[in-house]
């Protein structure tokens, strides 16, 4: 259990939330129309008659949109339907032409499914996904191009969505945050959705109602369009709380539809918020049930990669890698695609298999890698170093051509310029210096200089070892062997 309490007065509130993730469906074209869906075109250049909503058109529906909704809900173990209905959802809005948009209501085409999470501290969750629906999105309202008008934009008019609906399971909004970044994850995996939020093609409306814990649910609010993980955060954080002040003060909280300003810290009402009888529901009377054998089920699982979950299992059993850095690896296709690109090549060069450099491996990518790549704001499709140059360094490394430090000095070079590690060791001179004679007239120099930690070290103070490694690191620049120093330190040390 979440242990996130909200403080209050009359002492702590738990919150209770569940998420609407809207996530645009992975197609050339419209949900009902041939129409492109590529992002940044003019306003108004993508809408066909279909979307503009000409007398006389009808709508035809697109068996891509139908497939990535089936593989999606096969991602989450979901339960499919064969058999599903579209309906009319009726309200009027300037970037509606219809009046009505065309949606799923009582017979989605995926019903329950379940999507594991790994939190903080080793706790796992799991958020149950009350169902998907397909539907196609609404225009675009403008309000910044003129002072006295508002302007449409509908090329997103028609554009397939998947909503996907989470059951009211989290208690937090560290929970919330891994919800959607696991949705995300999953969706970009399998091709369903680019997952861009940005872009808008993947938004969250979030559900927030507070409670005493064990009291039967709250009133809830709805917090409209989320674009950022860290928006539906602060979003939770400060709605939470806001309803918490209100009963405490003896109000009550009004259902309704709210939108976060992040710029300010608050939310603000939108509208009241529509119960499903005043969308005055009713199937399509232009389209027909939506009905697919199992063969078509099958066809959509067998085109699903390994998802992250089961990579990170196969990680952990078979490469030995821990929960956090396995944990880490998988979160993007992209990221567990270049590490598994890099133990295969550093398995080519050292002759080792995976398992046997997998940890150092995955140590190197989540720590220095990661670390580089956000410090300079990239991703890892846009790293300097590709996963082969990552693999040749760890290779020097393993070889004894270069230590471990100074590879980190390498690493910066390559970072920086995209040169090879083994063109920057020859380049400066970086190779580690394995010479057992070269090594011991070095370590007889630096006992020489420090008799004073010679006679504490045989007086029993064993931990000066460490200072005369050191300093024989020291003399060679980092360069000298460490296995090698150790091996012919201490005999010497010992007398």
């Amino acid at each position: 259990m979440s242990s996130y309490r909200i403080q209050g007065a009359t002492g702590d509130w738990e919150v209770v939330i569940g998420l609407e993730i809207h996530a645009q469906v992975t197609s050339n074209a419209k949900l009902f129309s041939g129409a492109s869906t590529e992002f940044g075109a003019e306003p108004n250049a993508q809408v066909s008659l279909v979307d503009a909503a000409m007398p006389g058109m009808l709508p035809t529906i697109n068996e891509e949109c139908v497939r990535q909704a089936v593989r999606t809900g096969l991602a989450i173990g979901a339960q499919i339907n064969k058999y599903s209905v579209f309906d009319r959802k009726n309200y009027f809005y300037a970037d509606l032409p219809q009046g009505y948009q065309i949606s799923q209501f009582k017979l989605p085409i995926v019903g329950h499914g379940v999507v594991h999470l790994d939190l903080d501290g080793g706790r796992t969750k799991d958020v149950g996904v009350e169902r998907i629906h397909l539907e196609q999105d609404a225009g675009k309202s403008m309000h910044d191009q003129h002072p006295q008008y508002t302007y449409v934009d509908l090329n997103r008019t028609g554009v397939a969505l998947m909503e996907i609906v989470s059951d009211p399971d989290m208690r937090s909004p560290e929970e919330a945050a891994a919800y959607v970044t696991k949705i995300r994850s999953i969706v970009r995996y399998i091709g369903s959705c680019d997952g861009n939020m940005e872009q808008g093609s993947m938004r969250a409306d979030v559900n927030v109602s507070v409670r005493k814990e064990g009291d039967p649910l709250g009133t809830r609010t709805e917090l409209k369009n989320l674009n950022s993980i860290r928006f539906v955060r602060q979003a939770i954080e400060i709605e939470a709380q806001r309803q918490v002040d209100i009963i405490e003060d003896g109000g009550t909280i009004d259902q309704e539809t709210r939108l976060f300003d992040p710029v300010k810290g608050e939310t603000r009402s939108m509208r009241s918020k529509e119960d499903a009888m005043d969308y005055r529901y009713f199937p399509d009377p232009d389209l027909l049930p939506l009905e697919f054998d199992d063969a078509f089920i099958e066809a959509a699982r067998a085109t699903l990669p390994e998802l992250p979950d089961a990579k990170k299992a196969r990680f952990m059993d078979e490469l030995g890698l821990n929960a956090y850095n396995a944990g880490v690896l998988v979160a993007e296709q992209e990221q567990s695609a270049f590490f598994e690109s890099l133990l295969d090549a550093l398995s080519k060069s050292t002759g080792k298999d995976a398992k046997a450099t997998a940890v150092k491996a995955s140590n190197w990518v989540t720590g220095d890698l990661f670390g580089a790549l956000n410090k300079a704001n990239k991703t890892i499709a846009e790293s300097p170093v590709t996963a082969e140059q990552g693999a040749e360094l760890l290779a020097l490394i393993e070889d004894g051509t270069i230590s471990g430090r100074i590879a980190k000095d390498v690493f910066e070079v390559m970072f920086e310029t995209g040169k090879g590690a083994g063109v920057i060791v020859e380049e400066k001179g970086l190779k580690q210096v394995s010479d057992t004679g070269e090594i011991e007239k070095i370590i007889d120099e630096v006992i020489a200089a420090n008799q004073g930690q010679l006679e504490q070290y045989r007086s029993g103070k064993t931990k000066l070892i460490g200072f005369f490694v050191g300093q024989v690191m020291k003399q060679t620049g980092g360069k000298a062997n460490p296995g090698v120093v150790n091996q012919l330190l201490k005999p010497k040390l010992d007398g």
